[in-house]
């Protein structure tokens, strides 16, 4: 994210809709949420997302269009940063443990891609 202000929840449900459509106005963004605020609430907040610097606008045919500023990408890293320092003291050994622990059932294919990754991670800290 183009900040490290952290993000409400409804502030995170605006941005994941906005994150899967790629662009979206307030009457979007408020059809793709769940139990979504009134119409109002939804182009306030959107309002205080860009005010935060995570969202961007165009006018387009009388509407307001918002994209994120930052790819999913960075914004997925600045949300696992944050998760890890929040509930694993920035152990990111500390999230894996919990999920290989956790009732979570890990298919053969995902076991495989994970020590994959982590033989990966070894050698490239040996290069």
């Amino acid at each position: 994210m183009a900040t490290t202000q952290k993000l409400s929840r409804r502030e995170r449900q605006m941005m994941d809709v906005i994150y899967r459509t790629g662009e979206a106005s307030a009457a979007e963004v408020r059809e793709g949420m769940t139990d979504p605020p009134s119409y109002s609430a939804v182009r306030a907040t959107l309002r205080i997302l860009e005010e935060k610097g995570v969202l961007t606008h165009e006018e387009r045919e009388g509407k307001y269009i918002f994209r994120p500023v930052a790819p999913r990408s960075q914004a997925r890293q600045s949300a696992i940063r944050h998760l890890l320092d929040t509930f694993f003291e920035g152990s990111p050994s500390g999230a894996v443990a919990a999920l290989l622990g956790s009732s979570s059932k890990f298919s053969r294919e995902e076991l495989d891609r994970l020590s994959g990754l982590i033989d990966k991670a070894k050698k490239d800290k040996t290069s």
